[in-house]
């Protein structure tokens, strides 16, 4: 009975929490960001940090697992709504997308290297030349 018992946990799914931390430059002012903030630099509905610094705002690729769970926990949105709402945007002329990256590993490293620059991670990095303004569990 007990095997059966310690087969049965083994095999039920587990309900799967991942980190996403917005990062930004270790010497950025910003200590913390709300996600209404960062929701509007990422919908280019604000170009500045809260502290009025000019934001260099980097992306993953258009349909990156990452990306949709970052605009559905920030936004509110559906990677769909997001790629429409980008679509129209450009269409327009009004805004460009933010510029994706290959991986996290490549936000960390131009996060790391831009003072105004802002990204997202799956995890929260340890990497002492950035520092994460909001992290939430999705």
């Amino acid at each position: 009975m007990k095997r059966l018992l310690l087969i049965l946990c083994l095999t039920l799914p587990l309900p799967l929490v991942a980190d996403i931390a917005v990062i930004v430059n270790a010497g950025n002012p910003v200590k913390s960001m709300s996600a209404e903030e960062v929701a509007a630099l990422y919908l280019a509905r604000t170009r500045t940090f809260p502290s009025g610094e000019y934001a260099l705002v980097f992306d993953h690729p258009r349909d990156h697992q990452l990306r949709q769970r970052f605009f559905k926990a920030v936004a509110s949105m559906g990677i769909s709504q997001v790629n429409t709402y980008w679509s129209r945007l450009m269409f327009s002329g009004q805004e460009i997308p933010p510029q994706s990256l290959p991986n996290e590993q490549a936000v960390i490293d131009v996060v790391r290297r831009n003072p105004g620059a802002i990204g997202y991670v799956g995890f929260v990095p340890r990497d002492p030349g950035v520092k994460t303004v909001l992290h939430f569990k999705d």
